[in-house]
């Protein structure tokens, strides 16, 4: 059920984080700050598992990140090898027991791992598995990659994580930590984000290079599609699978996932936002007095449009930053006040103006009416809505909350159909095309699923 204004939005699954240092100083606030960094990729769960050769310590608790830790957490947690993980829930429900990382004792030791991304057939392994006699302890499937890891763990760990990828289907970023090494690996279609920074004293991994910034490390790379990073007090080394598949990287992360000052995949998340304004502007041109933006995701696009066309931008809204997920929960006839808590129109700015309203996405297009209405009723003389993504018509299994199809507006109404549900003027989604020329790589190499439902491996069985 819809209760605020950011249940109208597709939601990303998680956010990793993995340090190793040749010291022991303040690997787990290092972790900390990057998660903090990484909190957009989720507000339900934090955790953080350090190492410090011969045992591992962690913490993790429901809620945000500063609100799970604290100095004296921080003590406990000794080690120069630290991960972590933010978490909102895709698959498994949202309690204590799912929250990451997953930290295990096996046969040679322990392991520590923290998953973004969701399995296809997690299930499937997951049965055979509890045939074999194995207990499992949580309903996520990231419980299912670490059981695999430490069953075919006697060839090293490496090998493990190889033989464990030709099992597992879907999208994951790992980062790993044993008592020796931090690893990252990514799936072979390179659908979640994960990336590698250079420390003075050693490297980080990360989701976003955001959570590179927060430390001071340097952007190195992006890991790459099928690619196993490993480091330890070697350096760095890396293994990669031996079949070639095709990238599928999630577009939606230059759409709204990431953090507009992260770079993926060589790629600045701000610039392709831009990007998608400018040529929504070409593709859907409209005379109006201004451009606004819904806060924050759509500024980017927002500016890129008012630019292309000469058209102002200005504010059109201010927003209750301090309106979170604690937020009381209202029923079905407060929803249009939880807007209005959420985002309060400017009037002095939009009354009697003509107004274009950039958003980044419409999912079920309860929330674009009710923003549409605020605009009206605070005085806006005509409201045009321009989309910086093509229509959402299709769920994704890969680690992305999104709606079952039927209560995807963009699959079963028209353009000119949700134009009048949502009560705008004017109605215009960036096309396809213009989407991938944004992000500026010609090949093609993104997953759009959730546009065309042409999906880049098996989906689950409903």
């Amino acid at each position: 059920m819809f209760n605020n204004l950011s249940c109208d939005k597709l939601k990303e699954e998680c956010g990793v984080m993995g340090v190793y240092r040749n010291t022991m100083d303040d690997v787990a606030q290092m972790v900390y700050y990057g998660l903090f960094a990484l909190q957009h990729r989720g507000q339900e769960s934090a955790g953080i598992a350090t190492n410090d050769g011969n045992m591992p310590y962690f913490h993790k608790g429901m809620g945000l990140v500063n609100e799970v830790f604290n100095d004296e957490i921080f003590r406990s947690l000794k080690g120069n090898i630290g991960i972590g993980h933010v978490r909102y829930s895709t698959t498994g429900e949202s309690y204590i027991n799912n929250a990451q990382p997953l930290v295990v004792k096996y046969r040679r030791g322990s392991i520590g791992l923290a998953h973004n991304g969701n399995l296809v057939n997690a299930p499937l392994i997951r049965s055979g598995l509890e045939d074999d006699g194995v207990v499992f302890q949580t309903t996520i499937d990231s419980e299912v990659i670490v059981n695999l890891i430490a069953r075919y763990s006697s060839d090293g760990i490496p090998t493990a994580i190889e033989r464990t990828m030709d099992l597992i289907k879907g999208a994951y970023s790992l980062v790993i930590m044993t008592e020796g090494e931090l690893i990252g690996v990514r799936d072979p279609h390179g659908l979640r984000p994960l990336c590698i920074g250079k420390l003075e004293d050693g490297y980080v991994i990360a989701s976003e290079s955001c959570g590179l910034d927060s430390v001071g490390a340097e952007l190195i790379r992006d890991v790459e599609p099928g690619e196993i990073v490993i480091i330890n007090q070697e350096g760095i080394r890396s293994i990669k699978l031996n079949k070639e598949y095709k990238k599928a990287s999630c577009i939606f992360e230059y759409i709204y996932f990431a953090r507009p000052d992260s770079v993926i995949d060589g790629v600045g998340v701000y610039q392709a936002r831009k990007n998608a304004g400018e040529i929504l502007a070409k593709e859907h041109p409209v005379e109006v007095d201004m451009v606004i933006a819904v806060p924050d995701t759509s500024i980017p696009a927002a500016i890129g449009y008012s630019e292309a066309l000469g058209i102002p931008f200005s504010e059109g809204f201010i927003k209750n930053r301090y309106i979170g997920r604690t937020f009381i929960q209202p029923d079905q006839s407060m929803r249009e006040l939880a807007v209005r808590l959420k985002l309060n129109p400017l009037r002095s700015n939009i009354i009697g103006k003509r107004v274009v309203m950039i958003d980044d996405s419409i999912v079920r297009g309860t929330t674009s009416k009710q923003i549409v209405n605020t605009l009206k009723r605070a005085g806006a003389k005509e409201v045009h809505v321009r989309i910086s993504s093509p229509p959402v018509a299709y769920s994704c299994y890969y680690g992305i909350d999104t709606p079952d199809n039927k209560q995807l507006i963009g699959a079963v109404k028209t353009i000119e159909e949700i134009r009048q549900a949502i009560g705008a003027d004017s109605l215009g989604y960036i096309s396809p095309e213009g989407l991938k020329r944004s992000v500026g790589i010609a090949n093609d190499p993104y997953c759009t699923a959730c546009f065309c439902g042409d999906y880049p491996l098996e989906i689950p069985l409903r």
